[in-house]
């Protein structure tokens, strides 16, 4: 991530620089919280977090593969366009 400008590099930024940098503030604020509030109803409900695989089931790489060997997935659903202006 990108800090704040400095006296090392003192040319302007752009605008899509500068909300480059917001976003990826945002998404990491995000997912902090998300992971807060996660761990907090995990231990409401007595459970473990991140959740455990259950016994017999096959490791996540395992799975990831034999995605990969079944090809990409069409998307579903109607494709969203920004709004020019």
């Amino acid at each position: 991530m990108k800090g704040p400008v400095t006296s090392d590099n003192d040319r302007p930024r752009s605008l899509r620089e500068i909300e480059m940098e917001v976003l990826e503030e945002g998404r990491e604020w995000t997912r902090r919280r998300l992971e807060q509030k996660l761990q907090e109803e995990a231990n409401r409900q007595g459970g473990v977090f991140p959740p455990q695989r259950p016994q017999g089931w096959p490791p996540a790489k395992a799975i990831h593969e034999s995605a990969k060997r079944r090809g990409p997935r069409k998307a579903r659903g109607v494709a969203r366009s920004r709004p020019s202006g």
